[in-house]
């Protein structure tokens, strides 16, 4: 696992020199985490509908005006350790786009500066995350087991519809971490007060009933082992978009790459009821 960074800002500066390009679980605790979509303004009132409606996986924490590419000392193109570009849908190849600061190619890999590609008429979302109650589970001494492996957490669409709005439709994608049932009633009422950062569980149980054939293969981050005594607990998750966009297929989106989220200067405690 990556050295822990204590403070967002320096962070945000580790990924902005290309010093950082890992999943970012686990770190800066106490302070938010976010999901970033970003898209042409053509689509922003039918996306902001879209969370609006679907306040679960999509919870807002900021909208940005449109060209706005900086906030509260935040560089939106160069501060998140991957990003994803989708053009009509599809996720492009990194090496085809130019993305700058160095990287990896291939599809999934992320871009890591998306200053090359930044327009006028792009808005930007930023997305509460469930890695920002992880740290309210961890004081409670539950378990995190893709932090405790230095793991993405592992991420699958599911067979539940998200509302529609406007042009975008698609299903909910969710986030999973094994736990005893006995542990998951307390992950139920710790993660309940967090509603802006997905809040409480979704689904627990066997993870065919939301439509996910095989645990071990998650749709995006990584699989974790789950013991005997444990259930599959899951969560709304901010990669949902993501899904929405590949069905929706707007003519361009950026995003954070799964896992790879915004570390926000705000506590996570101002996220809590």
């Amino acid at each position: 696992m990556s050295s822990i960074h204590q403070d967002p800002s320096l962070l945000r500066a580790a990924c902005r020199e290309g010093e950082f390009r890992g999943q970012t679980s686990g770190q800066c605790p106490g302070y938010a985490q976010a999901n970033l979509c970003i898209l042409p303004k053509e689509y922003a009132y039918d996306f902001l509908l879209f969370c609006v409606r679907n306040p679960k996986p999509c919870p807002l924490l900021h909208v940005l005006e449109e060209g706005q590419s900086v906030f509260g000392g935040i560089n939106i193109c160069t501060d998140l350790p991957k990003y994803r570009l989708y053009r009509h849908g599809v996720l492009v190849k990194e090496e085809e786009e130019g993305g700058g600061g160095g990287g990896g190619g291939g599809v999934g890999d992320g871009l890591t500066d998306v200053s090359s590609l930044w327009r006028s008429d792009l808005v930007t979302f930023v997305i509460g995350c469930s890695f920002s109650f992880e740290e309210a589970m961890s004081r409670a001494g539950l378990p995190l087991r893709h932090v405790e492996l230095g793991l993405n957490v592992p991420m699958y669409n599911t067979n539940i519809a998200c509302e529609p709005a406007g042009v975008f439709s698609g299903p909910l994608v969710v986030s999973m971490r094994p736990m005893t049932p006995a542990q998951s009633v307390m992950a139920v009422q710790i993660t309940s007060r967090y509603p802006r950062v997905h809040g409480a569980p979704v689904h627990i149980g066997d993870p065919a009933t939301i439509g996910i054939a095989d645990i071990a293969r998650p749709d995006y981050g990584d699989a974790v082992p789950i013991a005997q005594d444990e259930v599959c607990v899951f969560w709304a998750c901010g990669v949902t978009p993501q899904a929405v966009v590949m069905k929706s297929k707007p003519s361009l989106c950026i995003t954070h790459a799964p896992g790879c989220m915004l570390v926000l200067d705000q506590k996570n405690d101002s996220l809590s009821l």
